[in-house]
């Protein structure tokens, strides 16, 4: 069975960069199968990632609902469940050491719960076949209280230097605690920190919400620049500040021990 990480956090604090920085760093280091998950309809791990995605579970959703609504079979000989878990296999995309598979977004209004349904009997389906599954969070904590990510064996915490953004993980962190959900670690990342020094106002917020930090990962300027540019940031040399920093965190976050508990 898959160990299964978890990144989450408030939008905008810079988690699906440290995700695809992760998942960068785990496969330099020869860990996997790794399956990589898009769980957030604004989908854009990819980008991070260098990828192209060809399919999201939202299209898939999509597909269906069209071809029903105007009487089109799916396909000659095969029941709209075996055409979905067809398409859905199809969906898994292989990356540079990798799979990826995104949630992505459906057309229209309407709540997401169909298409969190399917993501969570895919990774079901898919656990078997993989040493890590990392999910990439949606800003939310949707996923989390409908229990989409199904076990969780490690749950990243990602806040910028705000109080609101330590307050938004620390209801996260209520509310795995409130819903039993039993994770064994809970570490917090504070992101796009200057000079990488937190100030004590933000100390002081990360010690009343009781969390437990992990790291600081200084504010890049390489990150601005290839963010304005388009490019994958797994591309960032070796010695850029954020990903210096967050490798030291990954070794701290001791994710192979972890996992062989």
């Amino acid at each position: 069975m898959a160990f299964n990480i978890a990144v989450a956090g408030k939008g905008g604090v810079g988690k699906t960069s440290l995700t695809g920085m992760l998942i960068e760093y785990l496969v330099a280091e020869g860990l996997g199968p790794i399956l990589a998950v898009d769980a957030d309809a604004n989908a854009n791990l990819n980008e991070v990632l260098g990828e192209e995605v060809d399919l999201s579970i939202g299209e898939i959703k999509e597909e269906v609902n069209h071809a029903e609504m105007n009487g089109i079979p799916l396909s000659p000989g095969v029941t709209k469940a075996d055409f979905l878990q067809l398409r859905l296999n199809q969906a898994v995309a292989e990356g540079n050491g990798y799979d990826l598979l995104v949630m992505g977004r459906s057309q229209g209004a309407g709540c997401y719960c169909y298409v969190n349904g399917i993501l969570k009997n895919q990774l079901d389906i898919l656990a078997k076949n993989y040493q890590y599954i990392i999910v990439d969070n949606e800003a939310g904590m949707e996923h989390l209280s409908r229990g989409t990510l199904g076990k969780i064996d490690m749950l990243i915490l990602v806040s910028d230097c705000s109080r609101r953004g330590i307050q938004a993980v620390g209801r996260i962190k209520e509310l795995v605690a409130e819903l039993n959900l039993k994770v064994p670690v809970i570490k917090l990342i504070v992101n796009r920190a200057p000079d990488g020094v937190l100030n004590e106002g933000t100390a002081e917020e990360i010690k009343k919400q009781d969390l437990d930090l992990i790291g600081v990962v200084p504010l890049d300027q390489n990150v601005f620049e290839f963010d304005a540019y388009g490019k994958p940031l797994v591309q960032l040399p070796a010695d850029s500040p954020a990903k210096m920093a967050l490798r030291d965190i990954v070794d701290k976050l001791e994710i192979i021990k972890n996992s062989k508990k």
